[in-house]
């Protein structure tokens, strides 16, 4: 610019003549000159000062480029109103330009953006999708789809099929094949039949399939879109919440884990010295148990022995007084015709002792003494033998009314008619004539009087231990609890090793979010049953209004896509249904906030689908901020 040197482009040096006619400025030099150099000094001071209050990059530019050393403050903005100082030239061309430059990029973005907000509409027959628009092109003939045959391009859409997939009459009903697209703007687009094209009824959404109908059909994209929005909106907002406590499920999952893992650690390690004090317990119970049975086996052989005498010798007793009582004539001897007097005795069933059976009674001889009939006789006849004072009591005589009921039966018989029931109930009543006859000779055991039985009581009760035995099985019994106490700890501890190890093994998925299922069940009441869900356990059907339970499977496996593994389980080898497999049970998983079981399907026979809600389910919710519809 005029009046500054080359290099001072942002500022240039004012003329000083402009600058020193100021009236302020002229006096000022004339008071500087009277006061000589001290002034001038001062005048310099001043100067710099001035010179500092400017921008540090003007005074920084300005010493750089040797310009003025009394520059003038620029203003911090440059515009149309800006003010600039007296001799400072105005930039008007650039501001002109600066403000023709802004408009010209607003004028630019605004046609950018009017362009991207408008549509595309890209020519294609009518019934084509935009993604087809490509084969049909008007330039040139159009190939049908399936290459089954080339036509000129006026043959698309003229109500005549010549092709055979259909595809040159996308947009009517010519052909049987065809497939008509509905743009559906503002909601999902969609395929119908090409049958469906001009046949009355609105089949898209946005009525472009009844063009030429006559029919007038409303445009309920829109709306349906908003539904549709609204709908994604809330499953969203359900995936979102779902996610936060399958999330929460996670940690829990993590920490459970941790837990379990340091509690299994700590059961293996404390079963190893559970396992050597049971082995020391056990030994000290063999210890104790062995001087135990010794002395309890002598005290048994000592009781058996004792037994043994009191027994024969009440033996003999029985033996000697059989022995007089069939002494009849008292001469010391039993003869074959005393013996004959006791019926009970024989020994063919015919209820008659005959004088050979008596005589093998008597050990083949006619009589026997007291000696010989307690050694041998006795030993054969002791368990029919029955004292005369039993038998010589007989039972009361019957009196008149005692016999009367005997004919009044039979009057009542004769009056009722003979018919086949009363003669199975009589023939059943009736038995075999060999069994009458022995009831009628056969005489019933005698029951032992309450004496005798007191005695036999007392004889089989073995008497008490004394106190070395009892002391002894005393020391064994505590050894034995002590020992079954700690190996019952053992056990348990074993239990709970082997659930935590089978609890450890279960795939929960990729995070353990589905272990809180664990342990828990589910139920579904149905008008007719009961279904039950036990996750990684079992799947049961029970009646509604009571019966049996029937398994409906197993825990199986996850048996879910590779995209989504742990959407679906399978439960296997459930109870066999007649004359056909064993039932199964397909269990399938979706978001929810709950966890809940929400049907119950038989789709094949003895092959069940259940519906299981659970947040476990859920996954990381996408970015909705964008419409796709």
């Amino acid at each position: 610019m005029a009046g500054g040197r080359s290099g001072c482009l942002a500022f240039p040096r004012p003329q000083l003549k402009s600058i020193r006619g100021h009236p302020r400025r002229r006096r000022a030099g004339e008071r500087e000159q009277r006061k000589g150099k001290s002034s001038r000094k001062r005048l310099r001071e001043k100067d710099r000062s001035r010179f500092r209050h400017t921008r540090p990059h003007t005074r920084s530019r300005a010493l750089r480029s040797g310009c003025s050393r009394h520059p003038l403050p620029l203003p911090r903005t440059v515009g149309l109103g800006t003010r600039f100082p007296r001799g400072f030239p105005r930039p008007v061309g650039a501001a002109a330009a600066f403000c023709l430059w802004i408009m010209l990029l607003l004028t630019l973005l605004l046609f950018l953006l009017l362009g991207l907000a408008s549509p595309v509409e890209v020519k294609r027959p009518r019934g084509v999708s935009l993604t087809s628009h490509h084969f049909y092109d008007e330039s040139k003939p159009f190939t049908c789809l399936d290459g089954s045959a080339t036509i000129a391009f006026d043959r698309v859409n003229d109500d005549y099929c010549d092709c055979r997939d259909g595809s040159d009459e996308p947009g009517t009903a010519a052909c049987p094949s065809g497939r008509f697209h509905c743009s559906n703007a503002g909601y999902r687009p969609q395929y119908i039949p090409s049958s469906r094209v001009n046949d009355g009824i609105c089949d898209c959404c946005d009525a472009t399939d009844e063009y030429n109908s006559g029919i007038v059909c409303e445009n309920t994209c829109k709306e349906m879109g908003r539904k549709e929005r609204e709908a994604l909106k809330q499953m969203a907002e359900v995936a979102r919440e779902g996610f936060e406590i399958k999330q929460a499920l996670m940690k829990e999952a993590s920490k459970r884990k941790e837990e379990k893992q340091i509690k299994l650690t700590e059961l293996q390690e404390s079963k190893k010295s559970v396992e050597e004090q049971v082995e020391t317990l056990r030994s000290l119970k063999e210890a104790a148990e062995k001087p135990e049975k010794e002395a309890k086996d002598i005290h048994q052989k000592a009781w058996e022995e004792q037994k043994a005498a009191e027994r024969a010798v009440r033996d003999q007793a029985k033996a000697e007084e059989a022995f007089h009582e069939l002494d009849d004539d008292g001469d010391g001897m039993i003869s074959v015709a005393e013996l004959q007097t006791h019926p009970e005795l024989d020994a063919d069933g015919d209820g008659i002792l005959s004088e050979s059976e008596a005589q093998t009674l008597l050990d083949n001889s006619l009589q026997a003494d007291v000696a010989r009939f307690q050694d041998t006789v006795w030993a054969a006849i002791k368990e029919k033998y029955r004292p005369e004072s039993l038998v010589d009591v007989q039972p009361p005589p019957k009196g008149p009314s005692d016999e009367e009921p005997d004919t009044q039966p039979d009057a009542h018989v004769d009056q009722l008619p003979p018919d086949d029931d009363y003669d199975e109930e009589e023939d059943e009543d009736e038995e075999p004539e060999e069994d009458s006859i022995d009831e009628e000779v056969k005489v019933p055991s005698p029951k032992p009087s309450s004496d005798v039985k007191a005695s036999e009581d007392e004889l089989e009760r073995m008497p008490p231990y004394d106190e070395a035995t009892q002391a002894l099985i005393e020391a064994a019994q505590k050894a034995r609890e002590q020992f079954e106490e700690v190996e019952k700890s053992l056990k348990e501890m074993e239990e709970s090793i082997r659930s935590l190890e089978k609890e450890i093994s279960f795939d929960f998925g990729p995070h353990g979010e589905f272990s809180y299922l664990y342990g828990q069940c589910y139920e579904l009441t149905t008008n007719e049953y009961i279904y039950r869900l036990c996750p990684f356990s079992r799947v049961s059907q029970k009646p509604k209004h009571g019966g049996s339970e029937t398994s409906l499977g197993t825990w199986g496996s996850w048996s879910g896509p590779e995209d989504n593994k742990f959407g679906v389980m399978k439960y296997e080898h459930g109870t066999g249904c007649w004359q056909g497999p064993n039932r199964s049970t397909t269990v399938k998983l979706t978001c929810g906030k709950e966890t809940v079981v929400t049907s119950t399907t038989e789709p094949s026979r003895c092959e069940y689908l259940m519906e299981f809600i659970t947040p476990a389910a859920c996954q990381e919710p996408k970015d909705l901020g964008h419409d796709e519809l």
